[in-house]
């Protein structure tokens, strides 16, 4: 095939990867809206007794005691009675209290189809590359367009690779979306035809520097769908999953993307002094990349040495998340600086 013929077909599957990216969307959002609702909440929150002793001389309070000593609420003691008797309702009854009604099969069946067209959508993602590296005979990210679908390439890829280890289905719809807006948003603003590079970016470090950030760059995006998922869930019934689980599911992405991240910073500092002949020159695009870095860097530090978990976590995190996305959109399209041919395409 020819160079143009290359270029036009890697235009397509960019456009039959949005069209397959929604169509996952849907059927993530299908299995999402009618899965069963669950409360977060633990178990202990449903009418429980509380021992205060052990031994033949303690007796047991219960929850529903009188605190002035007079006696026991006689209330609170039927509702007790009706749990501890044979024929009140078990522990079991009780967890099932917080939950919503069993799901249908086909909402499942749709989750499943939707996690196999994810894959033929990452597929014409992949092959959208490709042929794009392959029409300009390069590296296939040399400027904002290919940077911007390489990413949401990296994105779904952490999440497809995930969801083989553990179920993440519950981020499918989320993940989705935003690597379909991705692409369109790429397609319409940022569109560069295939060509050659200025001489600075005519490197192996494009290959070493660019990857880097573009693997850590769909970890963060994996983990910032689950942050802002956190913050959403409340403690009532939802048919999302628990935070606990959000939770684990951002911390692991981050664990293994802020070394890559870190990574891409010291290269592209050993590319700057190759290119340029300095290590760090305060170019917007380096500086954002530091904050970023600074940003999951608090974000580790804060649980590993000061315990935090939750909300304060999850906010520092999606701080370093804003971070990233301005990093990726604001820097180079607001400031002029020696990044400046990675910029829009015109």
């Amino acid at each position: 095939m020819s160079a143009e013929t290359l270029a036009e077909l890697s235009d397509l599957l960019v456009l039959a990867a949005v069209l397959l990216y929604l169509g996952a969307m849907i059927g993530f959002a299908v299995e999402l809206a009618f899965g069963k609702a669950r409360a977060d909440t633990p178990r202990s929150r449903a009418g429980a007794r509380v021992p205060v002793g052990v031994g033949a001389a303690a007796e047991p309070v219960e929850s529903g005691s009188d605190a002035s000593g007079s006696g026991p609420d006689p209330a609170a003691e039927s509702r007790t009675d009706v749990l501890a008797s044979p024929g009140g309702p078990a522990a079991g009854d009780v967890e099932r209290a917080e939950e919503g009604p069993e799901p249908p099969a086909w909402a499942r069946t749709a989750g499943l189809v939707a996690v196999a067209v994810a894959w033929l959508g990452w597929a014409a993602n992949l092959a959208a590359i490709a042929t794009r590296g392959l029409a300009a005979d390069r590296w296939p990210w040399g400027n904002m367009y290919e940077f911007v679908v390489a990413i949401c390439f990296a994105a779904v890829t952490a999440f497809l690779v995930t969801n083989v280890r553990q179920n993440i289905r519950f981020l499918g719809a989320f993940v989705m979306v935003s690597a379909a807006l991705g692409l369109g948003l790429a397609v319409l603003k940022f569109y560069t035809a295939a060509g050659p590079v200025v001489p600075a970016l005519n490197s192996y470090w494009l290959a070493i520097h660019v990857s880097a950030a573009i693997l850590a760059g769909g970890l963060f995006t994996l983990a910032g769908a689950a942050g802002v998922l956190y913050l959403v869930r409340g403690d009532g019934l939802s048919r999302l999953p628990s935070r606990a689980d959000l939770e684990k599911v951002a911390h692991k992405a981050i664990v293994v993307a802020f070394p890559l991240w870190t990574f891409a910073v010291i290269a592209g500092a050993l590319w700057a002094d190759k290119a340029w002949g300095r290590y760090w020159g305060w170019d917007p695009k380096e500086v954002w990349s530091f904050i970023t870095w600074i940003g999951y860097a608090a974000y580790l530090h804060a649980r590993v040495t000061a315990g935090w978990r939750g909300n304060r976590a999850t906010v520092v995190q999606l701080i370093g998340f804003a971070c990233l996305l301005f990093n990726l959109f604001g820097v180079n399209i607001l400031f002029p600086g020696l990044h400046s041919y990675a910029d829009v395409g015109g």
